[in-house]
């Protein structure tokens, strides 16, 4: 039996960052439980065909938080990175067009602009509509019958699931409303109006993939990592936890980054609850490497056409070194390849958290009982929400600050 503090489960960005800054606040009663044989979860990096791949999907280091970038710089110098701003587009109808779509239909023919504009015009964000409370619904709500159609209604079943209507639109509220005379004015003038979308600047390492500066983080911990234990089991009355092959750990506090689905078991909660946890979903993404050319100059491409399997398209040679382009396809829709097409393949089991209607209920009981035993959810998984990896490094910093203060 091993005694800690703090011992955090699961070593990618979230639990890097919040044991490398527990260390940094003179916290030495650290210790991380890693499944895998290495760090970086979902943002880990392998050389393929000579240069890097991130297995996990594309990540960047967004630049609008800069506490967040001054942190990682500490483990990998700003001198190290380069700056690139987004260039993203959406291959819709044989065209490819910038995203956001609707700051960029005028760069498609004139008819289709007007359809699209008419569709907007016409959407219920646009027309006084409350915001509706399934998925579905506001997509159309947002822009309109046609661009729904054509784009967010089969994106999104790619991406999320094919029943889309099990979601709900409760993480959506902060997003801005596409506001049609932004839209008009953008056909007119040729230029995008409108609030711009995330990583409208970001850094990538010039070297290297998004992993390095995870794996220089787990380097910096030494032995406060424990490799190649996978969690089974939490007893939450005494902080234990229980590995598959047997180990136990035990912390004064307990801060889990992996899934609550993940658990073999989990003691001192009760029936409701553990059927509750487990109800809770996410979808599995493949990422898989293409050696040609992707014919495009921007970094990443979505891709809602139905007939293709992958629902987006990352090039690395947009963004940093080598040749080809890796493609992100949910697990259910990988038999659409061909037989060896592509390759290497990557599948990580645990993807994306599914917003689904019952979620905050779910969370909000799960987390706030648990926060009662010293046992706390922390960033993608944790929280089981859909954030990047900025969000999630944010958040452990100033957890952090919480625990010791």
């Amino acid at each position: 039996m091993i005694k800690v503090k703090y011992l955090i489960l699961g070593g990618g960005p979230s639990g890097l960052t919040l044991a490398n800054a527990l260390v940094q606040r003179g916290e030495n009663s650290v210790l991380l439980i890693e499944k895998e044989s290495e760090a970086g979860g979902l943002c880990r990096s392998t050389d393929v065909d000579g240069w890097a791949l991130d297995t996990g999907g594309g990540h960047f280091l967004d630049v609008r938080r800069p506490e967040v970038c001054e942190f990682l710089f500490r483990f990998m110098g700003p001198e190290e990175w380069d700056r690139y701003d987004r260039d993203s587009r959406i291959r819709l109808k044989g065209h490819e067009v910038s995203h956001p779509l609707e700051a960029n239909i005028w760069q498609l023919p004139e008819y289709v602009q007007r359809q699209y504009l008419e569709s907007i015009r016409a959407a219920g964000c646009n027309n006084g509509a409350a915001m509706p409370a399934r998925f579905t619904e506001w997509i159309y709500w947002k822009l309109g019958e046609r661009i729904a159609a054509d784009y967010m209604i089969p994106y999104n079943k790619k991406m999320f699931a094919d029943e889309l209507d099990e979601l709900g639109t409760y993480w959506l509220d902060k997003l801005p409303n596409v506001d049609y005379e932004d839209t008009l004015r953008s056909c007119r003038e040729h230029h995008a109006y409108g609030t711009q979308p995330g990583h409208a600047s970001f850094y990538y390492p010039k070297k290297y993939g998004y992993g390095e500066v995870f794996n220089r983080m787990a380097e910096e911990l030494g032995d406060r990592i424990v490799y190649n234990a996978k969690v089974s089991t939490l007893d939450t009355d005494s902080h234990r936890i229980t590995t598959k092959e047997g180990d136990e750990f035990e912390g004064n506090i307990v801060i889990t980054t992996v899934p609550w689905n993940s658990f073999d078991s989990v003691t001192g909660i009760s029936d409701e609850m553990m059927t509750k946890m487990r109800s809770l979903k996410h979808s599995s993404i493949e990422i898989r490497y293409f050696a040609e050319d992707a014919g495009t100059d921007a970094q990443w491409v979505y891709c809602p056409d139905p007939e293709l399997p992958y629902h987006r398209i990352l090039v690395r040679y947009n963004f940093c070194k080598g040749k080809g382009y890796w493609t992100e396809t949910r697990s259910e829709r990988t038999s659409m390849f061909k037989e060896n097409e592509g390759g290497p393949v990557f599948m990580n089991e645990y993807a994306y958290p599914l917003n689904t209607m019952d979620k905050p209920v779910i969370m909000d009981r799960l987390l706030t009982f648990m926060n009662g035993r010293n046992i706390i959810g922390l960033g993608r998984w944790g929280e089981h929400s859909h954030f990047n990896s900025d969000v999630v490094i944010k958040k452990a910093l100033e957890l952090s600050k919480t625990l010791t203060d």
